[in-house]
């Protein structure tokens, strides 16, 4: 039986473009990895593999108007939504190159023999070392800032593990386009092109992530998909690392005090989040707790006015513009929920955006709103109005984890006045990111970004955006009493490479 073909469709059409592959075979699979793991070697090099991201962003910049051409055709995201995309991918690749370069993620520390200890410190020298092939399922909804050569391929290279990437059936064109620039990055460094793998198919993915030579995997996506594969990787008969971003609900608290003093602009704010993208961020506000009364009826009125006048959109695949018509549909129809702005389908491959309203109270204990709850992909939020904080904390308990968590307050309660340090103790045990005054839509690429959060937002404690990813492809490894001509050069006491390290606890200089 022939390999089922993989093609590239037009979203805006439903029509398919082209014959882009074919499915990979579990002997495929087993080729990619096994040329990945022969392949890791040519990353010991610190300053080859910084070179090597460097290369791949300007290769990628180079090959911008073809790039971003390909990934409009197959995802419908525009021109101007994909060139920033593709900017801030091409920059995360070189903040991974200034980082392998300076050398503190390989967290050097350096303990000399001290028999006055009790009991007694031998010479102990620790680092982190590359955990090895890295499986990388790419995101929809970001063709390149989590997709072939986004985040996780990205920290994974600067940590010195090989990749191979399952790529998304909605981009397979720009995830052939993009593999081909960063294997071409490799070769012109000398390096093997086969530190980069590319497989489609969904079979293939369930194979890649039970490869015996598969040491951790990076999954952007659902819930159910994710969850699916982080129980296939703990149950190898040796378990991986699964860093998986799953769901996220996101949500918002506004004070009564911040729609009093701001009503018209938060509605406003929140309506540019929400229909950011048509709907399809993964940091989407999709439920708002907003006060009863005057000036909530003002901030639903700002919002309304604002989505109603949100063109159709475009979803990423038809597949999910039936399930956010069939979501919104069954969320509409429960008892006491009301849509200002009808969300739903629009021409016959679009939606319209909108949004719902519910008495907070409905959510506050179990029963059949219990689905507002829950993730809803696409340009709707639910609004749920308030009387009072004991129905903020009852609605909050009930969440699950979530990347991030908003709190919009008044100046005065900015300024530590009211309630606001409460409620910001409220949002901190939900979320990874908490955000005051401002609108969850955009995680930026800074070393001190955190974009994760308890289970299901993700399956670990770790972040896949930032410095700080780079240490989910790493572990610890001490030397004992090892003799000097023995040791790596970051651990010699002469530190030839001028590391940042930690010697006697203390920071060497």
């Amino acid at each position: 039986m022939s390999a089922a073909q993989v093609w590239s469709v037009d979203p805006r059409t439903g029509k398919r473009r082209g014959q882009v592959a074919v499915e990979a075979t579990a002997a495929d699979v087993d080729s990619a990895v096994r040329a990945a793991h022969a392949a890791r070697g040519a990353l010991a090099d610190r300053t080859v593999r910084a070179a090597f991201l460097r290369r791949a962003a300007d290769l990628l910049d180079a090959g911008k108007d073809r790039l971003i051409g390909t990934a409009d055709a197959e995802t419908a995201l525009g021109a101007p939504r994909l060139t920033g995309e593709l900017a801030r991918t091409c920059y995360q690749l070189r903040a991974f190159a200034d980082l392998v370069d300076e050398g503190a993620f390989l967290d050097v520390i350096i303990d000399h023999p001290d028999d006055s200890a009790t009991p007694p410190v031998p010479d102990l020298r620790r680092w982190k070392v590359p955990l090895g092939v890295v499986a990388v399922y790419a995101a929809s909804n970001f063709p390149f800032a989590f997709s072939v050569p986004g985040g996780d391929t990205a920290s994974a290279l600067a940590a010195g593990c090989p990749v191979v990437v399952k790529a998304h059936p909605d981009h397979p064109a720009t995830s052939e386009a993009a593999a081909e620039v960063l294997r071409r990055a490799a070769a012109e460094l000398g390096l093997s092109a086969d530190v980069v793998g590319l497989v489609h198919g969904f079979e293939a993915g369930v194979e890649l992530v039970g490869h015996p030579l598969i040491a951790a995997a990076g999954f952007t996506g659902s819930v159910r998909g994710g969850r699916a594969l982080f129980d296939a990787a703990a149950a190898r008969p040796v378990p991986i690392p699964f860093h998986g971003e799953l769901g996220s609900l996101n949500p918002v608290v506004i004070t009564e005090a911040a729609a009093a003093e701001r009503a018209e602009q938060i509605g406003t704010g929140l309506a540019g989040s929400m229909t950011l993208g048509n709907g399809q961020f993964c940091v989407k506000p999709g439920l708002v707790l907003a006060p009863a009364g005057e000036a909530g009826d003002r901030l639903v009125k700002s919002l309304a006015d604002a989505v109603a006048t949100t063109a159709e959109g475009v979803l990423l695949d038809h597949r999910m513009r039936d399930n956010f018509v069939e979501g919104v549909t069954e969320r509409a129809a429960l008892p006491e929920v009301e849509a200002p702005v009808s969300p739903g389908p629009g021409e016959e491959h679009t939606v319209r955006a909108g949004f719902l309203t519910v008495p907070a109270a409905r959510l506050a204990a179990d029963g059949p709103h219990d689905v507002l709850l829950e993730e809803c992909f696409g340009p709707v939020t639910v609004v749920a109005r308030y009387e009072d904080g004991d129905e903020v904390s009852a609605v909050l308990s009930r969440l699950p984890g979530n990347l991030t968590a908003t709190v919009h307050l008044s100046a005065d309660e900015a300024a530590g006045g009211g309630d606001a340090a409460a409620v910001l103790a409220e949002l901190t045990p939900l979320a990874g990111r908490v955000l005051v005054n401002g609108w969850p839509t955009g995680v930026a690429v800074a070393p001190a970004q955190h974009h994760g959060g308890p289970y299901p937002a993700t399956t670990s404690t770790s972040t896949s955006v930032g410095a700080t990813a780079i240490e989910r492809w790493l572990r610890p490894v001490t030397y004992q009493s090892t003799p000097e001509a023995l040791l790596p050069p970051e651990l010699r006491d002469d530190n030839p490479l001028g590391l940042p390290r930690r010697v006697d606890g203390r920071p060497e200089r």
